[in-house]
């Protein structure tokens, strides 16, 4: 870690034992993504009734460049298994952000709706025109909710756009049926 580790106890008295395990843990994190430029961890002990016994929370709080996420584990009879906790959660949130700044995060393409324009059933393909007066070439191959030739000028259509050589492209097109009232 580039900055130092700052640790906090909150109505429960420091231990030198909960102090370096929350060292090995932010030493791991740092080991697995060593751009951690800060990690503050919070240990508190719940005040409850005195009968109940103690329940403890652990915020990990982690900032890299340009992110900082805080994850929260709370209500462990054990500060151990709630530290453990919370930086299993971290650490997942570190592999999270690694995989997006790597680009192995697959994105879902946005869907897109308007109205059947035309159709040229001989030809096999139709235009559907969406709200901003764009018109998207779609072909009968591209339809995967209806049969093409019982598709009506005016149905109300969902798609993926698509760019091609030609033009606006729709693909998987799909047909929004209407439910009778």
């Amino acid at each position: 870690m580039q900055l130092p580790l700052q640790i906090t106890y909150r109505h429960i008295d420091r231990s030198e034992a909960l102090d370096a395990a929350i060292r090995e843990k932010a030493a791991k994190l740092s080991e697995f993504y060593p751009n951690i430029t800060s990690c503050r961890v919070t240990v508190e002990e719940e005040r409850l009734h005195k009968h109940q016994g103690h329940l403890f929370s652990v915020h990990v709080d982690v900032r890299i460049p340009n992110h900082e996420f805080m994850v929260k584990r709370d209500k462990h009879e054990d500060v151990f298994v709630a530290l453990r906790d919370a930086f299993d959660a971290a650490k997942r949130k570190l592999e999270d952000e690694v995989r997006l700044q790597r680009g192995d995060v697959k994105t879902h393409p946005v869907e897109n709706r308007g109205r059947v324009a035309r159709i040229m059933r001989d030809a096999g393909y139709g235009f559907i025109e969406t709200a901003d007066g764009r018109e998207f070439y779609f072909s009968a191959d591209n339809v995967v909710t209806a049969d093409f030739d019982a598709i009506e000028v005016g149905a109300e259509a969902r798609f993926i756009e698509d760019v091609a050589g030609e033009g606006l492209q729709a693909k998987r097109v799909s047909i929004v049926k209407r439910h009778a009232a």
